[in-house]
């Protein structure tokens, strides 16, 4: 066993049941976002293991918070920001890269409930765009296919919030990709 593999098995088989239960749960998850958003499966993998190992050694204090979870994607979040800011890069998703990332089941899903998307990448670029809420409530559903009851929990949240987020994305993304529609229609007359 490494040095380093041993002090990580000798920190989390101190920790409580609770933290082994939010490991199993969230590690997934929080991987595929970390991803979505460094296009580097590694770096997303190594970063989401040094969130959830600062998650655990602060595991008390963290449980002490009135929303844990809400708190702990917030450190996610940071998480990532900081990598980004580091790399001097942006979130991939407003990239051709998140394009390519997201399925084509997923894009044909969220087709209809978008009534002015013509494009696909529009719907991307329109994403990055929302307020930071929006934004997770939108990629965690659409582009990474959770539930709203799992995004609630996730964030941390009610589900009437995570609906009523979604709810003002859906708006602010048609607003944002009708002028388009209305435009390139008029080029076809």
């Amino acid at each position: 066993m490494y040095p380093h593999a041993r002090a990580v098995h000798e920190i989390t088989s101190r920790l409580p049941a609770a933290f082994h239960a939010f490991h199993e749960r969230y590690l997934l998850t929080y991987r595929e976002y970390a991803e979505l958003q460094l296009q580097d499966e590694r770096l997303a993998h190594r970063l989401v293991d040094q969130v959830m190992r600062d998650l655990a050694s602060s595991w008390t204090r963290l449980m002490s918070e009135p929303a844990p979870e809400a708190a702990a994607w917030a450190i996610l979040k940071i998480s990532i920001s900081e990598e980004l800011e580091r790399r001097g890069m942006k979130p991939a998703l407003t990239t051709v890269a998140a394009f390519r990332r997201a399925s084509r089941h997923t894009l044909e899903a969220a087709r209809p409930q978008f009534a002015a998307l013509e494009s696909s990448l529009g719907l991307f670029t329109a994403i990055s765009h929302l307020p930071e809420r929006q934004f997770d409530v939108m990629v965690l559903q659409f582009v990474l296919g959770y539930t709203p009851q799992q995004i609630a929990d996730m964030m941390g949240v009610e589900l009437a919030t995570v609906r009523s987020h979604r709810m003002m994305a859906r708006t602010r993304i048609a607003r944002e990709l009708r002028p388009r529609n209305i435009l390139r229609a008029e080029e076809e007359d």
